[in-house]
């Protein structure tokens, strides 16, 4: 199988999803988050830091279970705003849970 290139909208999408999974980390390790997802350190670490642009909707699914936090939500906040819905405004209850 043969992978395409990652394009500048996956980069920038994964350096969003990765900042956005860390502000929802808050206080917690990386390692109690990782743990309770059943992902290693080392993938969080990488998906944190947008090293891993696409990583596995499962793997994704799982750290968002355990932050609390939407797909829907996330989808909504990683996206550019012209794609984000009408209001262009992404996922303010998102935003709000994580500022609290």
């Amino acid at each position: 199988m043969v992978r395409l290139p990652l394009s500048p909208l996956d980069i920038e999408r994964g350096q969003r999803l990765g900042a956005l999974l860390r502000d929802a980390r808050g206080e917690r390790t990386m390692l109690d988050v990782a743990l309770a997802a059943g992902v290693s350190p080392e993938t969080l670490r990488k998906i944190e830091s947008g090293r891993v642009a696409t990583p596995a909707f499962s793997t994704i699914a799982a750290i968002t279970d355990v932050l609390g936090i939407s797909l829907d939500a996330v989808w909504l906040e990683i996206n550019p705003p012209e794609r984000a819905g009408e209001s262009g405004q992404g996922a303010p209850e998102l935003r709000a849970k994580i500022a609290s």
